[in-house]
């Protein structure tokens, strides 16, 4: 319900008005163009669900313990983060970790497909295919306990703290040593990058976007759920993510214009066949044989 009361009330004034009574007409044709990047991405979290009940167990197989080396670079930053925040601010982080970082991963792929230009929308998804694809085999090839279970007498978890029921939800999604690197940063910052780039389009979700996103970010730390590491590795998860998915849509791109080539050259071809001279008619032949004898 709140994350569905924040996509109400900020798809008029963001969206507007006109893209959205328009959606309607186009929803259809759009998310069948961009049903393979679609079946992409929810074959990669179908995938991450999966592995989510075996990864602990694969990782302590290949996996690399680097729990002491993070802490060994950082120290207590988390704790001291902990320390300086008042009541007030760890009860926003906590409903900004939660609802959101949910709110701003929909809200784009919605604002995005109101627009005639789908680039931005399929550069979205695969974008946050990448992420999730690449924050699994992260999560296989390197074991990390996060500042709330190496540091239990330093760091309080208080997203549990404040509320309690949310265990329960992120049960179902995290694993205690799945936190290098952060996906909650990656995702946020990849929307705040896409964000930066459709400014043109919507002014206002590049301000909203980043707000939010450094609110999420930084929530991952304050309620010791994540180290600064992990944040600095969630955010060069992002560019590098980003960075694919444009790779892909100029592949895309340029698979689209081979094939106009390709229709515009059948169509040259097809003109040259019709304005080439024809061959001579039979009774010009006739003529010319009856003259030759003569």
């Amino acid at each position: 319900m709140v994350v569905t009361a924040l996509l109400v009330a900020t798809a008029i004034p963001v969206i507007g008005f006109v893209r959205l009574a328009e959606l309607s007409n186009h929803v259809r044709p759009r998310l069948r163009q961009a049903a393979p990047y679609l079946g992409v991405l929810a074959a990669t979290l179908l995938v991450n669900s999966v592995t989510r009940r075996i990864g602990p167990e694969v990782s302590w197989i290949i996996g690399w313990e680097i729990t002491g080396i993070i802490y060994g670079i950082e120290g207590t930053l988390v704790p001291t983060l902990q320390s300086l925040s008042p009541p007030w601010l760890v009860t926003y982080f906590s409903l900004t970790y939660v609802y959101g970082y949910v709110y701003l991963l929909v809200f784009p792929l919605l604002a995005y497909l109101a627009i005639d230009d789908q680039e931005p929308f399929r550069k979205t998804v695969v974008a946050y295919t990448f992420n999730y694809a690449i924050g699994l085999m992260c999560y296989l090839l390197f074991i990390a306990y996060g500042p709330r279970n190496l540091l239990p007498n330093l760091v309080d978890p208080l997203l549990y703290v404040n509320w309690p029921r949310s265990q329960i939800l992120t049960s179902e999604v995290n694993v205690n040593t799945n936190v290098f690197p952060s996906l909650h940063t990656s995702l946020s910052a990849t929307v705040a990058i896409l964000a930066y780039r459709t400014r043109d389009q919507y002014p206002r979700w590049l301000a909203a976007s980043v707000v939010v996103a450094i609110s999420v970010i930084f929530s991952t730390m304050v309620l010791g759920i994540h180290w600064a590491t992990d944040v600095v590795a969630g955010l060069v998860l992002a560019v590098v993510s980003v960075r694919l998915a444009d790779r892909v849509e100029d592949r895309h791109h340029g698979e689209a214009e081979g094939d106009e080539a390709d229709e515009s050259d059948d169509e040259e071809r097809d003109e040259a066949d019709e304005a080439r001279p024809g061959v001579d008619e039979p009774g010009d032949d006739e003529e010319l044989d009856a003259t030759a004898t003569a």
